[in-house]
């Protein structure tokens, strides 16, 4: 059974940083490609960013594009996601996902295992 277990939000003020970071167990990371998603109130879950097993490749939506960078250390089983230049509309809980087929990272509705989010607030 793979555990996700995301850490590292918080409340921040526009323009500020934050770095999450999640941590996998029950799986050997550098099986699966993740991706971090986000999820605001009313809204779908959505792909943010997204990394290959070894970190080859890097997928960002138009968002995080250009302010996020996702990393991983596999010899530690996690994932980060540096996010720069926050807005109010970052605001949202983020995820992570695993899954050992890139595109299925894309299909958030067949990924089977996901933390318990972090919540993130950027706001004034």
């Amino acid at each position: 059974q793979v555990q996700l277990v995301e850490s590292g939000g918080g409340s921040v003020q526009p323009g500020g940083s934050l770095r999450l970071s999640c941590t996998a167990s029950g799986i050997l990371a550098s099986m699966s490609a993740m991706g971090w998603y986000r999820q605001a109130p009313g809204q779908q879950r959505e792909l943010v960013a997204a990394i290959s097993n070894y970190g080859a490749t890097t997928y960002y939506n138009d968002s995080g594009h250009g302010r996020f960078t996702i990393s991983r250390d596999n010899t530690k089983n996690t994932v980060f996601l540096q996010m720069n230049s926050l807005r109010s509309e970052d605001t949202a809980v983020y995820y992570c996902g695993s899954d050992r087929y890139w595109a299925t990272l894309f299909e958030p509705e067949k990924i089977d295992s996901w933390g318990q989010g972090t919540q993130v607030t950027v706001s004034s």
